[in-house]
């Protein structure tokens, strides 16, 4: 039938899924937007390694209704047994984690049409955002996290590198007179491609000619050679994201392991650099709590708090498009195996998980961490931030001139030292 046919997922199914499936859409007469539940539920458990439809599926047989009250008693059984099991605490202790298909890399140096300097793409005016601009010097990744946005927007396989990177670099304009916070890791992971095509070459060397730019790399990956043979100008802020030994095993395919990721950090701080440190996304899974736990403790042994400059918090939000995306892929993760509620227009947790992991998050840290580290949430509803930190910026504004001046601080107190260090003065 064409109507399955043209069905987005369809084809993805096992046989004997597609075989019930049609079945049942015939015996009830059931609608395209049913069989569209019908696909996604059924791909969903797959993905989830929780069961087939045909274990959740009733008829409904000792029922006195027939037709269409019949057809939607049979559906509201069905959903409501799939969003139990989406609903629950995500159990990843005997989840085989099945990493996506490699896909050979094509690297091409392309004309972009879009300018080089731009705005974070989930900038918003309802949720709290730092106003982070990006430079997109790449675009496409070759890690394979089961959550991931990029996937959604550049084709997979493909990694571009801006045309004539260099000259458009030096035709930014930027003020002397103002402060800015630049990130490179929206398209496209910051380090993972080290010195290809010249790009760090060409990144510290502005870095270095604008000293009032704050130009954050943010990375999954351990690819710190250049660091280890170059000098690196101090406005540069190295970041890591982090996630639990579990999450990284199970969702973030291809990434450096969270112990490299740290050996890696380590190294770049003791070169005297800043580091930062994302939390995003955090999980919510059974054991979450003691493993989240267990590495913000491992985090602050083995960092100083004069030597991180960001601690940020978020979670797994999703449009619908990116959602449509990794039905399609269907790989086996358990990532979209929670409850999803409206987010400013994005699909997220409720808030009271939220709440719940990032206050955990937040009170595992030290009155020194608190101090001395900035802490933010990104991209999260405005009114978490007095739930989780005690207080809120009152605009978007606010939230980036405090988040700039704690990072130009922090800068200027390693200049400090390491002229002291090489003056004696």
């Amino acid at each position: 039938m064409d109507l399955f046919k043209n069905t987005s997922g369809f084809a993805s199914l096992q046989s004997a899924e597609r075989e019930f499936i049609q079945q049942k859409a015939a015996k009830f007469h059931l609608s395209f937007q049913y069989i569209k539940q019908m696909i996604d539920i059924a791909l969903d458990l797959e993905m989830w390694e929780e069961g087939t439809i045909q274990d959740l599926w009733q008829d409904h047989e000792e029922s006195k209704t027939t037709g269409k009250t019949r057809t939607k008693l049979v559906m509201d059984s069905l959903i409501h047994s799939w969003e139990t099991i989406k609903n629950k605490k995500k159990d990843y202790t005997s989840f085989i984690p099945e990493p996506p298909e490699t896909t050979p890399l094509i690297f091409s140096v392309e004309e972009e049409e879009t300018t080089l300097l731009g705005k974070c793409p989930v900038a918003s005016d309802k949720t709290r955002c730092c106003n982070l601009q990006t430079l997109d010097a790449v675009k496409g990744c070759g890690f394979g996290c089961s959550y991931c946005s990029i996937q959604s927007f550049y084709t997979e396989g493909n990694i571009v590198f801006q045309k004539d990177f260099v000259t458009k670099l030096h035709k930014l304009t930027i003020d002397p007179d103002k402060i800015y916070h630049i990130g490179t890791g929206q398209s496209s992971d910051s380090l993972m491609w080290g010195n290809k095509e010249g790009l760090l070459d060409a990144l510290f060397d502005f870095a270095r000619k604008h000293p009032n730019v704050i130009l954050e790399l943010k990375t999954k990956s351990d690819n710190i050679a250049y660091f280890r043979n170059h000098d690196i100008p101090l406005n540069v802020l190295v970041t890591w994201s982090l996630n639990t030994d579990t999450i990284i095993t199970s969702e973030e395919h291809f990434t450096a392991p969270l112990a490299r990721r740290l050996s890696a950090a380590r190294e770049v701080a003791d070169k005297g650099l800043l580091v930062g440190f994302h939390f995003h996304p955090m999980v919510y899974y059974k054991n979450w709590e003691k493993e989240y736990k267990q590495l913000f403790s491992r985090l602050q042994k083995m960092f100083r708090p004069e030597e991180v400059v960001l601690i940020s918090l978020g979670t797994l939000t999703f449009i619908k498009p990116v959602i449509k995306q990794l039905r399609k892929h269907t790989l086996k993760s358990k990532i979209l195996q929670m409850p999803l509620e409206d987010a400013s227009g994005k699909l997220s947790y409720p808030l009271e998980i939220k709440r719940c992991m990032f206050q955990t998050a937040y009170q595992s840290f030290s009155k020194e961490w608190k101090e001395k580290v900035f802490f933010y949430m990104c991209m999260e509803e405005k009114s978490l931030w007095d739930d989780v930190f005690g207080f809120q910026y009152n605009t978007n504004d606010d939230f980036e001139e405090a988040m700039k001046t704690s990072y130009i601080k922090k800068i200027n107190e390693i200049i400090t030292k390491r002229s002291i260090i090489e003056t004696g003065v």
